[in-house]
């Protein structure tokens, strides 16, 4: 995985902190997969220590990765001790803010739909859960009651 710094508003810590999010989103970085060393990663990139540090530790207190002392920072088995509604609640959140920015600056619902469709395909999602059986609904048509 190659990191990058861009001459950018966002500071470098968060530049970092997203790459990693959406690295592992896109299925580039496997759960368990190592990441460069703090030394090693603000060598590459010519960064303060201190910067990837931070980075990594914000990572860290995502669950995105976890900090193995002596050994280093691994990406993190995916788990959310969230509920489904609360998760489902920041992820509307998130897409309000997104189609608000959208509409500003002018692009159609039919343009969003296709953009985000085409985008969607280069991320890693989880499979669709079976929806639960409904009691009474069993084949043949009987009731199994």
């Amino acid at each position: 995985m190659q990191y990058r710094i861009e001459g950018s508003s966002l500071p470098i810590y968060q530049q970092l902190v997203r790459q990693v999010r959406e690295a592992v989103a896109r299925g580039d970085l496997k759960a368990g997969g190592q990441l460069p060393s703090v030394r090693q990663m603000a060598r590459d990139l010519v960064v303060n220590p201190n910067t990837v540090a931070r980075a990594y530790t914000e990572l860290e207190r995502e669950g995105l990765v976890t900090n193995r002392p002596g050994r280093g920072v691994f990406v993190a088995e995916p788990r959310d001790d969230r509920t489904k509604e609360a998760r489902r609640k920041q992820l509307v959140e998130s897409l309000d803010r997104f189609l608000t920015e959208a509409v500003h600056l002018g692009f159609s619902e039919d343009e969003v739909a296709k953009l985000v469709a085409s985008r969607s395909r280069q991320f890693q999602w989880i499979p669709a859960r079976p929806a639960p059986a409904v009691k009474g609904n069993e084949p043949g048509g009987r009731d199994a009651s």
